[in-house]
Formats: structure tokens, C-alpha cells, sequence
């Protein structure tokens, strides 16, 4: 019982002797610390919480032979090349009045954080999408009535000069027409069905590799395992599509975009979690998003190009947001990163 308990918490687990090496962890604490557990017993504490000024083995440690337990928050781990954001419990074990075992709890906090900035994402995308599509109502309305007299007004002139003023009328209408119908984004239900993913994404490489200029270089790096996904495939070509071009106007004519993706486990979107989920990474090596554009670029009508519509990373988000998944963005000069992420479920086709 107490090992399903165990298995069974979100939060890490490790177990150390009084040597400090590790005789046991849970699930929770392998996906913590990427690594198997047959791989990581008898491993050194030393040698599994690496940290950047070694505060952890200098200052705390030593602590809990002299029997007293210690907490320690915000801690950074060095594990694979990554940093992890942790929050750490650590309790001695005593038996016969002597340390026998460390027990150590570990919280991933940078975790909870990327969580909330996740339903804030959400819940900004869902209310720009009502307030424009409002807005994008009540300008159609008119419109269309705009459009209507100018059409019969076109029928009733004869002088070819007056009806050259009409027709500017016309074409200036349906112009916005076809922009509020942008701007109202996907009005077509998904149809979905057992798909692979990277039959989406190489229609959008072919596309985009016809589009771009010859300075532009599309690479992939597929991990051909991943499972099929129960997804609408032209919403999902629209929405990858969209970002991949926005990654070459980024580049300008020169450049290099990868086009990469992963399983992603334990991944919590709109609260909640899923075991399995498919992660894609659009990546270009342009100048970068600017910072004070960073917390606005899923919002309609943003845009960092004078050309530009702000539309296409709005709908992007819309269509994946259809398929329970989510779209974010890390940039800094050279290195800008979208990241979809889909749910893997098996049971995902019945949500």
C-alpha cells in the first residue's frame, strides 16, 4: 500500500542511506530527474544535485547529521544540461536514536509557473477571441449594407468615371469582409480522425520550402515513434503553417528554421494533466521577438511588421486550442521558439 501511495505522487521521492546514495525514488522523482531509476540508485547525492554554487552539500546537508531536518526553496538544479527549479525537504531517519536514512521531497516550482502562465494564456486568448468576434459582428452588419448600395448605385451610373468610384467601394468592402472573417477565426467544427503528425507537417515544409527564398534553410528533426494523434489534420497544417511563416518573415532571406518533435510527459494544459503529450517546435535563428511584444503576441491584431495582419498566431492558437492543446513562445536575439503541444490520450478521441 505504501508503495502505491508512493507511485502514485506528483511530488518526487528519494530515499538515501546515511552514505547519501540513493536506494529508492518514485515515478514522480524519474521524470524530475530524466532518468530511469535503474539508472539512478546508488547514485551519490553529490553526483545527482548538481547546483551552482554547491550551497546544497556546503550549508544544508551537513545539517541532517546533526539530526535536523531542512527546507530549502527556489533551488537550481543542474540535471542534463537543463536547469530545474525545485523546492526541497529534506528529513532524517532515525533508528535507534541514530541516522539511519535521508528522506528528501522535491517540488518542481518553475512547473507550477509555466502552469499559471498557461491559464492566463488561455484565459486571455478566450477573451480577445469573444471581443473581437463581437467587434468582428458588428462591423459585418453594415458592411454588408455598404457593399448593397454601392452594388445598385454601380447599376444606376452610366458615366465610366463615376462607376470607377463604386467599384473602389466594392472591392474596399470585401476587403474587410474577408478581414473580419479573419478575424473571427475558424467557424468550421474540427473533423478529426487517427492522424500522424508528421504527415502535417511535412504538407507545411513542402509548402513553405515552394514559398521561401533560396537563403532559407528548413530543417527537420522528427522523432518517428510518436503515436498517432486524433486530430482535424488541414486545421492543424492551417495553424503550423501560420507559425512556420511568420518564422520566415522573421529570418528575412537568410536564415535557418527546425522544425522538431518530441513526447512530452506529464503535461498540464487548462488544468488538466496529461500522461502524454506531442510537443513540435518551430525554432528560427532571427532577430527575435521584441520583449515588450512578448506577453501580447497570441492577441488579434498584434504584429511587429508594418506589413502584417496580427492575425495568424491568433488563429493558430484558436485551432489548437480546439484540440484541447496549447501554443508557447520563448524568443531571445537568434533563438525563437514556438512550442504545440497535443494531447497524446488513448482516450483523447472520445474528449
Amino acid at each position: 500500500m505504501h508503495k502505491k501511495i508512493l507511485d502514485h505522487l506528483n511530488e518526487a521521492i528519494l530515499l538515501f542511506d546515511k552514505d547519501l546514495r540513493l536506494t529508492y525514488i518514485n515515478p514522480a522523482g524519474e521524470i524530475l530527474l530524466a532518468d530511469s531509476a535503474k539508472h539512478l540508485l546508488g547514485q551519490t547525492a553529490h553526483k545527482l544535485f548538481k547546483t551552482a554554487h554547491n550551497t546544497l552539500f556546503n550549508d544544508l546537508l551537513p545539517r541532517l547529521y546533526l539530526l535536523e531536518p531542512l527546507v530549502d526553496r527556489e533551488l537550481i538544479l543542474e540535471r542534463l544540461s537543463q536547469s530545474i527549479t525545485v523546492n526541497l525537504s529534506a528529513t532524517p531517519l532515525l533508528e535507534d536514536g541514530k541516522l539511519s536514512e535521508i528522506l528528501i521531497e522535491l517540488q518542481q516550482v518553475d512547473r507550477h509557473l509555466r502552469i499559471t502562465k498557461e491559464e492566463q494564456l488561455l484565459a486571455q486568448q478566450n477573451t480577445s477571441r469573444m471581443l473581437v468576434r463581437g467587434l468582428a459582428h458588428e462591423i459585418k452588419n453594415p458592411l454588408g449594407g455598404l457593399r448593397g448600395a454601392a452594388q445598385l448605385l454601380d447599376l444606376e451610373l452610366q458615366d465610366p468615371e463615376l462607376k470607377e468610384y463604386t467599384q473602389i467601394i466594392i472591392a474596399e468592402s470585401d476587403r474587410l469582409q474577408d478581414l473580419m472573417d479573419k478575424m473571427l477565426g475558424p467557424n468550421k467544427p474540427a473533423h478529426k480522425s487517427q492522424m500522424n503528425i508528421h504527415e502535417a507537417l511535412e504538407r507545411v515544409r513542402h509548402l513553405v520550402t515552394v514559398e521561401a527564398a533560396h537563403g532559407i534553410m528548413l530543417h527537420t528533426n522528427y522523432d518517428p515513434s510518436i503515436p498517432e494523434i486524433f486530430a482535424d489534420k488541414n486545421q492543424l497544417i492551417q495553424a503550423i503553417l501560420n507559425i512556420v511563416r511568420n518564422a520566415v518573415q522573421a529570418v528575412q532571406n537568410h536564415g535557418v528554421i527546425t522544425i522538431k518533435t518530441r513526447v512530452q510527459r506529464h503535461m498540464t494544459i487548462g488544468r488538466k494533466r496529461y500522461k502524454l503529450t506531442v510537443k513540435i517546435d518551430i525554432i528560427d535563428n532571427g532577430p527575435g521577438i521584441k520583449p515588450e511584444l512578448m506577453g501580447q503576441i497570441f492577441y488579434p491584431m498584434i504584429t511587429g511588421r508594418a506589413e502584417g495582419t496580427g492575425l495568424g498566431l491568433s488563429i493558430a492558437q484558436s485551432l489548437i486550442n480546439q484540440h484541447n492543446g496549447l501554443i508557447e513562445c520563448e524568443s531571445e536575439p537568434g533563438n525563437t521558439v514556438f512550442s504545440i503541444y497535443l494531447p497524446l490520450e488513448k482516450n483523447h478521441a472520445n474528449t
